[in-house]
């Protein structure tokens, strides 16, 4: 194998441009590709901004000619040469009129055949990908994700920095506090049986940051739960993580606006329309089931419980009876489409989410098949079909249940079903809106007490604070998130700065005193001493990245991500430690049962 010499990479593949042709330069990368012709040899070289074809033939020497015969894929090269016109364009990459001439070569490393071909359109399982990662990251469209990734972070640091935010880092060992999803606890070999947390996220630091004095904080932050993961959800996560003090929640909503704004723009040459729409968490359950909805499209729910109050139908009686209801979504036009054996398949959607079956009406030109009209009175009928606003062509799909939530999250979930299967909404679009007015509390029925929807330092709705002890469940909080295209991007709240108020927040959350010193005592301390009014928000940064490089996970955004079990397959970790390891840290192994 050669060694580099005097022998320097004058270009990347991409900055090379038909102008150029006739200038000598010098590429370098991998072999993506090797093609011998007999008299003439073509390899594509993949560097990190692309692909260029080199060409060798009789005008190089005989020694140069001889040693690309030896080429394969993934070796290492450095080539000089003339840019030249190829006689073959390829109109499928920038660099397709032109190709590299080459005189001189070197082999700097050679590669052994890889465990799959290092192409975009691989058909490759992602635990061997992941196993071999640094081979799948060689691949174009891995590079998109993290070039995406890096140049978004860039724009939050200069839009932030040009609105006197200060970027000041938190520690990632922390105290592990109560509620909030499950810590990673890192043992403390100083202090024996002694532990620290990584963070959830820098919430308390970047409270005590508006205490002291800094106005404008923001932080790219890394972040840790210890909870079961999804395509969405990584053991180790990063937020873009702001706060703000003597604001409220327009100012912080119209800041963040317009880092979209700008970010879309400089990323995706995308003109993103501001104000935000907004919405209330209420109407965003009661019109599309969730929190997050995707308003590309409409079909919103229809509440249908009035229509069939007095119904003898067994299923939608004993739902109502019960404190639930029965609400509907009507599938526009959708009658010829959504065949018997396709609402079979969105009846396994619905029971995921707790539902006990689908009921429908398919109202085709031909005839009307319905699953549970023949139990129904004509009047009942008519009602249904005046309140959904249905007629021929349409499909209505009914959802019956005595839990709301339940009744919600079915048919939120069908209408996103329906809407991919039949393709109802424009993937190129970006709709963004803001939820607001979310509930303070929620009822954890396995704990048996409120629990904060947010956090325990969210502030509640001025006309609502009476009635944080006396009636929870009715409260709502100044908290908001950002939603696109149905998946919540970040969110945020007004935080608590009266120390009375928050020790009433404690109590209803049924902290004993005790309880509320050994966690937060600090942060209570603090707030004696004089704390502006302040609030903030943190967005998942890795699935803004996702969604901007339009990739189906946040894997593909992530350099070296963890798999299900939240395990790294390519280093093995996690891994057991020397014994050594585990005594300095006053810790035995037990065997699980």
């Amino acid at each position: 194998m050669d060694t580099m010499g005097t022998m320097r990479r004058t270009h990347y593949s991409t900055a090379l441009t038909t102008e150029m042709v006739g200038q000598e330069v010098v590429v370098a990368g991998y072999i993506a590709k090797s093609r011998d012709l007999g008299a003439v040899i073509f390899c594509d070289v993949r560097d990190t901004k692309g692909i260029i074809q080199i060409n060798f033939n009789d005008e190089c020497s005989a020694e140069t000619f001889e040693k690309a015969k030896t080429l394969r894929t993934e070796y290492v090269i450095m080539a000089k040469g003339v840019v030249a016109l190829r006689e073959s364009p390829n109109d499928n990459i920038p660099t397709g009129k032109i190709e590299v001439k080459v005189n001189e070569l070197k082999v700097l490393s050679k590669a052994e055949t890889t465990p799959f071909e290092i192409k975009d359109d691989i058909n490759v399982k992602d635990d061997l990908r992941l196993k071999y990662r640094y081979l799948d990251l060689r691949r174009s469209t891995a590079h998109e994700g993290l070039i995406v990734r890096h140049r978004l972070a860039k724009i939050a640091r200069d839009y932030f920095d040009e609105n006197d935010f200060v970027e000041i880092e938190t520690p990632i060992l922390v105290k592990s506090t109560p509620e909030g999803a499950r810590d990673y606890i890192v043992p403390s070999r100083v202090q024996p049986n002694r532990f620290f947390a990584l963070p959830q996220s820098p919430q308390l630091y970047k409270q005590l940051l508006m205490l002291s004095g800094y106005d404008r904080y923001m932080q790219i932050a890394r972040c840790f739960r210890d909870e079961d993961l999804r395509a969405d959800r990584q053991p180790e996560f990063t937020q873009i993580d702001i706060e703000m003090a003597y604001v409220d929640e327009i100012d912080i909503q119209t800041i963040n606006e317009g880092f979209i704004k700008r970010a879309f723009k400089e990323v995706l040459d995308v003109d993103v329309q501001t104000p935000f729409m907004r919405m209330t968490y209420k109407d965003a359950m009661e019109n599309y089931g969730v929190d997050k909805p995707d308003t590309r499209f409409e079909m919103k729910l229809c509440d249908i419980t009035e229509c069939v109050k007095n119904t003898e139908f067994v299923v939608f009686k004993n739902a109502i009876s019960a404190g639930g209801s029965v609400r509907c979504i009507v599938a526009k036009g959708l009658a010829d489409k959504l065949t018997r054996k396709e609402i079979d398949k969105m009846t396994d959607v619905v029971k995921t989410y707790g539902a006990k079956g689908l009921a429908y009406t398919r109202m085709t030109a031909e005839n009307i098949t319905s699953s549970f009209e023949k139990f129904l009175t004509e009047e009942e009928i008519k009602a249904i079909r005046e309140k959904t606003g249905a007629i021929t062509g349409d499909v209505i799909m009914v959802v019956a249940s005595e839990d709301n939530d339940v009744v919600f999250a079915s048919l939120g979930a069908l209408r996103l079903a329906v809407a991919k299967k039949f393709e109802l909404y424009d993937p190129n679009k970006f709709n963004f809106l803001w939820v607001t007015d979310f509930p303070l509390f929620e009822y954890d029925k396995e704990e048996k007490r409120y629990v904060a929807v947010h956090h325990p330092f969210t502030m509640p709705k001025e006309e609502d604070i009476d009635k944080i002890e006396s009636d929870p469940g009715s409260c709502r909080a100044k908290a908001y998130d950002m939603v696109l295209n149905g998946v919540e991007l970040g969110g945020g709240s007004i935080r608590i700065s009266n120390p009375e108020l928050q020790q009433k927040m404690f109590k209803t959350l049924g902290f004993t005193e005790e309880r509320m010193q050994d966690s937060f005592g600090f942060l209570i301390e603090a707030y004696k001493y004089g704390a502006p009014p302040h609030g903030g928000m943190a967005y998942g940064f890795d699935r803004l990245c996702m969604l901007m490089g339009k990739k189906e996970s946040i894997r593909d955004v992530i350099a070296f991500p963890k798999v299900q079990n939240a395990s790294e397959l390519m280093t093995g970790c996690p891994d057991v430690v020397e014994q050594k390891q585990l005594d300095e840290l006053y810790i035995d192994l037990i065997e699980k049962k």
